[in-house]
């Protein structure tokens, strides 16, 4: 295994925890009954250990590979001085400190915040683990207020993201309360509500995305035969996907949620086929992110 394969599986697993942390919690936390949230919160207990656990693994492993990937050479993983070389002089350093002061973030809110404020504090933590995404990537290779403009809109783009493929694992546990006698009720509005709230993920995750595309690369990705290109093609598709279940499923299989059992299979297989695509799309992006965005 290459150093710069070892750093895109680490960049795939906290992207993917990140995003899992900011749009759950703030799912729970905005959109969801009290009672029922924290029946969920609950179920949700061992999803939230791991994917802590990912970004503590992966962003303590991500500066031993960003040193082995710049000198070409595994041996230079364990060289402190190699890493402390990146960390005092580099932009990579930058984003490498943005990242762990996420992962602490998240880490003491996990473990001291008092129950009952859990979902807000996380949701607060997760939203500051997922900007320190911005830190890095393609957004750093502008300055001035070039720079400022895409690094925002790079936040915007990771939240919103976020919002939307992040709550999908909350949703999931929740369709099986809409047969609930005590909990139907609150089931069905906290679906609805996240149906509704998605229009506005979604619109928000394709308008930032398509500023991306022409911040980085200053036009549609046409030239295949740049890797990076090609890769955001894939993207593409798959979020245009996502976003065509999406559509179906708030408009043909949630009105129908009150008067049939088999809409409420149907929207849990949705559902499912929507984490499938997002977890491929952000491998895709962990991939990419890596490489040159045009010909040199």
């Amino acid at each position: 295994m290459t150093p710069e394969t070892a750093y895109i599986g680490c960049r795939f697993f906290f992207d993917i925890a990140a995003l899992y942390l900011w749009g759950s919690s703030a799912y729970l936390w905005l959109l969801v009954s009290a009672s029922l949230s924290g029946n969920i919160w609950t179920r949700q207990y061992w999803f939230q250990a791991i994917a802590i656990g990912c970004t503590i693994a992966a962003t303590t492993l991500a500066l031993p590979f960003r040193s082995a990937i710049l000198s070409e050479d595994w041996a230079r993983a364990s060289d402190f001085n190699a890493m402390l070389d990146i960390l005092s002089g580099t932009t990579i350093g930058t984003a490498w400190m943005c990242q762990a002061a996420g992962t602490a973030a998240i880490f003491l809110a996990y473990i001291a915040a008092p129950l009952r404020l859990r979902a807000a504090t996380m949701t607060i933590a997760a939203g500051f683990l997922l900007t320190s995404l911005a830190a890095s990537g393609h957004a750093a290779m502008n300055t001035g207020w070039l720079g400022a403009l895409h690094r925002g809109n790079d936040i915007v783009h990771v939240l919103a993201g976020g919002a939307w493929v992040g709550a999908l694992i909350p949703v999931a546990f929740i369709l099986p309360r809409l047969s609930d006698r005590r909990t139907g009720r609150d089931a069905a509005k906290a679906l609805v509500r996240f149906s509704t709230a998605g229009h506005v993920a979604v619109g928000v995750v394709l308008i930032s995305g398509v500023a991306n595309m022409f911040l980085i690369i200053g036009g549609l990705p046409l030239d295949w035969s740049v890797e990076y290109q090609f890769l955001l093609c894939l993207k593409i598709l798959l979020v245009l996907s996502m976003t065509g279940l999406a559509i179906f499923n708030r408009y043909v299989l949630v009105p129908k949620l009150s008067g049939r059992h088999g809409a409420v299979a149907a929207l849990r297989i949705g559902t499912v086929v929507e984490i499938v695509l997002a977890l491929a799309v952000v491998g895709l992006v962990a991939w990419f992110g890596t490489l040159e965005p045009v010909a040199v």
